[in-house]
This record gives C-alpha cells, sequence and structure tokens, in this order.
C-alpha cells in the first residue's frame, strides 16, 4: 500500500490540475465579452491611383486595358469603383474599341464594366471599318465578350449616319449593331450601300 501512496497521490494532483485548468479556462470565456461578427459594409479595404490593369491572352498578347486616376475596392459588392475610367479593347480579328467615362465600375470578377456619367465609346477606324462612335449616360461594357449595351437613350454615329434611340447593343465580333426605339435615324448614301453589300449589316428594329 505504501508503494501504491505516491502514485495514486500524482493521479489525484493530475486530476485537480485538469479539473482546475477547465474551470479557469471557462471562467475566462465567461467574464471576457466577445465581439460580435464583423457587418460588411459599404467600406473599402484596398485602394490605388493612377492605375492600369492589363488582361492577356494565352499568347502573351494584351486584348483588354482598364486604366483610370483612382480605384477603390469594396468588399460586401467584391467590386472596384473607379474614376476617371478608360477601357480598351483589342481582340483577335476585331477593331480597336474605347470607352471612357467619369466614373465606372468594374465587377462579376472583371467580366463586366459599367461606365457612368459621359459614357463615351469609339469602335476606331481601320481600313475595312469606319469610326463608330456611342454616347450614352451609362454604357455596359462585357470585355471578354467584345460587347457594349445600355437601355438608355444613346446617340449613335456610324460612320456618315446617325441613330438615336432607347437602348442599343454593339458586337464588335460580329459587327452587329441594334439601336432600339430609334426615333432619329439618319442615313447617308454612302452607309446604306455599303451595308447592302458589305458582310456586315446594322440592324434597327
Amino acid at each position: 500500500m505504501k508503494e501504491r501512496l505516491p502514485g495514486l497521490v500524482a493521479v489525484l494532483l493530475l486530476g485537480l490540475l485538469v479539473l482546475g485548468t477547465w474551470w479557469a479556462s471557462d471562467y475566462a470565456l465567461r467574464s471576457i465579452e466577445i465581439d460580435p461578427p464583423r457587418r460588411i459594409t459599404h467600406e473599402r479595404d484596398s485602394w490605388a491611383s493612377a492605375f492600369v490593369m492589363l488582361r492577356t491572352d494565352p499568347e502573351g498578347r494584351a486584348i483588354n486595358r482598364l486604366e483610370g486616376s483612382a480605384m477603390e475596392h469594396f468588399p460586401d459588392t467584391d467590386s472596384y469603383e473607379i474614376t476617371a475610367p478608360r477601357a480598351t479593347g483589342h481582340q483577335p480579328n476585331s477593331p480597336i474599341t474605347v470607352g471612357t467615362a467619369k466614373m465606372g465600375t468594374l465587377d462579376q470578377h472583371g467580366e463586366r464594366i459599367v461606365l457612368i456619367g459621359d459614357a463615351h465609346l469609339q469602335r476606331l477606324p481601320d481600313a475595312n471599318h469606319q469610326l463608330l462612335d456611342v454616347r450614352s449616360e451609362q454604357l455596359t461594357i462585357e470585355p471578354n465578350q467584345d460587347l457594349v449595351y445600355t437601355d438608355r437613350p444613346a446617340l449613335v454615329v456610324n460612320g456618315n449616319s446617325t441613330m438615336r434611340g432607347q437602348g442599343m447593343r454593339y458586337d464588335n465580333r460580329t459587327r452587329q449593331l441594334t439601336v432600339n426605339a430609334a426615333s432619329d435615324v439618319k442615313i447617308s448614301g454612302e452607309d446604306q450601300a455599303a451595308r447592302d453589300t458589305g458582310p456586315h449589316k446594322t440592324r434597327q428594329p
């Protein structure tokens, strides 16, 4: 019995130590106020000035460029708000497009750019295409689809022709232009002949 006594005492002390540790931990958890989960609000968590963002194709060629004087990221919407954005698209086998505005939003993991305030997009002229000029209060660009559209009033100047409508859509891959609810259309004779004989036509529903 005397030989077992030290072992029993050690077991007893170990049990008391475990109980004391559990009590101290439980007391600390109950006495310390735990902060509630952080509320996600529309507050920026990162920002930059005079930035340039590039997207390249598998061959390493720059196909989309987005720049601006300032950019802020907001975690609640996972979007970027941009001051004085300038979006340039240079997809292979397509004309170059340049979009600008007072403000802009980049969201949907970079799949969408919304130009807001004096939104302006140009398809630059080349050997095969005339200048296409689109103005509206808001324009949405899907850079990977090479697509621009709006449901707001828009003024479209295509070469020597002018179209006004409530909404427009332009696919730069197919060069197909749609002006919705066109209220003021002025088509020049040269542009009419080009559309009748060329590979791409402009639709005006």
